[in-house]
């Protein structure tokens, strides 16, 4: 098995190259998502959240205004914390679970937004950034994502720098130019990692 961590800074279209990884036939485990699922209606994580945050990051529906929230926390480093106290060790249950049903010879991509935030390039056999200038980076939440310049820029400064993420990086994904450009990176990418697979992880046929 090989364990790559993929990462990369909000708009740097890492989930554009997690979705062709899969295609591929990478297994992929993703926080987001796995993030989202432990705060939904009726969890543990959402009545955590209320506890510290109050009632005013629910919707009308009961479920997490993420926007809100994000409006909050993003901008204050200290309530950030809090919040990261609290999804984030139930991610990583479910991230351990999912981990356990992977077969043998699997490249796993962990889609892990904070991997550089929280130190955990240590965990995978390599780690893989999504790259692109932060101006990049900001006309695409703009544009793509209709988020107020104040607010994308504020979710920008909370996250690693571009410096700190390559510095972390074994592999590199640079997108800023066409998709046709990013299908020709990833599929490089992924000859790389299939070729990694040690020949001891994979699976012996039955006697």
């Amino acid at each position: 098995m090989v364990k790559a961590g993929l990462t990369g800074g909000i708009g740097s279209g890492k989930s554009e190259v997690s979705r062709r990884l899969a295609a591929l036939g990478a297994v992929v485990i993703d926080a987001d998502k796995i993030a989202r699922e432990v705060v939904e209606p009726g969890t543990p994580g959402l009545a955590e959240i209320v506890e510290a945050f109050g009632a005013g990051v629910l919707r009308p529906d009961g479920g997490l205004d993420r926007e809100r929230l994000g409006s909050i926390v993003f901008a204050d480093p200290g309530k950030l914390k809090i919040l990261n106290g609290i999804v984030h060790p139930k991610v990583g249950a479910r991230v351990e679970e999912l981990q356990r049903a992977v077969p043998e010879d699997a490249v796993v991509v962990y889609d892990v937004p904070l991997l550089v935030e929280n130190g955990l390039a240590s965990h995978y056999d390599v780690v893989i950034v999504v790259d692109a200038p932060d101006a990049t980076r900001l006309e695409r939440l703009r544009t793509l994502r209709g988020m107020a310049e104040t607010d994308a820029k504020a979710r920008i400064a909370a996250q690693a720098s571009r410096e700190e993420r390559l510095a972390a990086a074994d592999i590199v994904i640079e997108n800023e130019g066409t998709l046709d450009a990013l299908d020709a990176r990833v599929a490089e990418v992924w000859k790389d990692l299939s070729g990694r697979i040690p020949r001891g992880d994979r699976p012996r046929p039955a006697s």
